[in-house]
């Protein structure tokens, strides 16, 4: 092997600029060419490539989102695109490719592999936390601090006058953020798309809260919760509970920017250095994950096609506490 490409895809995930240095330096240390491909697979089809160097991939480690940039791409769902996509890597002489991604570029990755043959390694980018196989991706730990620095914020506003916070934070089919998240700032209760919320059992717990004269809450809410989201989860929580006045507040996209922590850092360089190891090997269709601290190799298929469940433990732990 004497060339690979490497591109980031889906959602953006603070860490991955970190992930493509490590690529990057490590192929360059290793002897290869490598070439970095610009918007994911839209840019594969479009022939975005361009050569990287150990200077293209200077002072990125600590910035948010990917230099590479990312985008959706419907014209890789289809059979026509996907030969596009893969005759320019042909073109380009790559012969091992590095996707950083969720679980919809891993598919994507996967779909490659089977129809042209391409050997391509992944690395798990996604703030989400929802891939088989890993116990932690690129870009979670940094959504979390990011939203319990927030929620710290909030609570002195919610301490302050006597009020009812429902913070929502992404986790659309997946509640891995909210659940660390309300265990770090100490929240009262937290909503996941993993159980059944009932708002009798919230209301409950509010009014027992407020009889033992405790002035103020914060309910961390999974933007996938079963009940709604926060807004829709506040206003069934006021029909009923007259208690405190009750303010919503949406973190949305910041918890998938700023600064990487020192753990995304640290952790996508890891899967890097991995990935194109993994490919020197002969290893394709899989992706690196950790586990128990190590560096393991996941089928594609697998870490996709299941999710990784939330502890009972922090659950029942957040219940003891708050």
């Amino acid at each position: 092997m004497k060339k690979i490409a490497v591109m980031t895809s889906g959602g953006d995930a603070p860490g991955m600029n970190a992930g493509i240095r490590a690529v990057t330096r490590t192929a360059l240390s290793l002897g290869l060419e490598v070439v970095g491909i610009y918007r994911g697979y839209q840019g594969m089809i479009e022939n975005d490539f361009i050569p990287l160097s150990h200077e293209s991939v200077r002072n990125i480690i600590h910035r948010g989102g990917t230099f590479l940039k990312t985008a959706r791409s419907d014209d890789f769902r289809t059979i026509e695109g996907r030969a596009q996509a893969a005759a320019n890597l042909k073109a380009h002489g790559v012969e091992g490719l590095v996707v950083i991604g969720g679980d919809g570029s891993f598919t994507g990755a996967a779909a490659l592999h089977d129809e042209h043959g391409v050997k391509v390694v992944g690395c798990p980018g996604t703030i989400d936390n929802d891939l088989f196989g890993t116990d932690y991706t690129i870009g979670y730990d940094t959504a979390v601090n990011t939203a319990v620095h927030a929620i710290d914020q909030i609570r002195d506003t919610a301490a302050s006058h006597n009020r009812l916070f429902f913070v929502e934070v992404m986790g659309r089919d997946a509640g891995f953020i909210a659940l660390r998240t309300g265990l770090a700032s100490g929240a009262e209760a937290v909503l996941v798309p993993e159980t059944t919320t009932y708002i009798e059992d919230l209301t409950a717990k509010l009014e027992k809260n407020w009889k033992m004269k405790k002035s103020s809450a914060i309910i961390i809410v999974a933007e996938g919760d079963d009940a709604g989201g926060a807004i829709e989860i506040a206003k069934k929580v006021n029909a009923k509970f007259e208690g405190w006045e009750s303010k919503v507040t949406v973190l949305g996209h910041i918890q998938r920017g700023g600064s990487p922590t020192a753990f995304d850092r640290i952790l996508a360089s890891r899967m890097g250095h991995a990935a194109v190891l993994a490919l020197l090997a002969g290893s394709t269709d899989v992706m690196i994950g950790q586990k128990n601290g190590e560096m393991v190799e996941v089928p594609f298929k697998q870490a996709v096609k299941h999710h990784e469940t939330l502890s009972k433990h922090l659950l029942d732990l957040v219940e003891i506490l708050s």
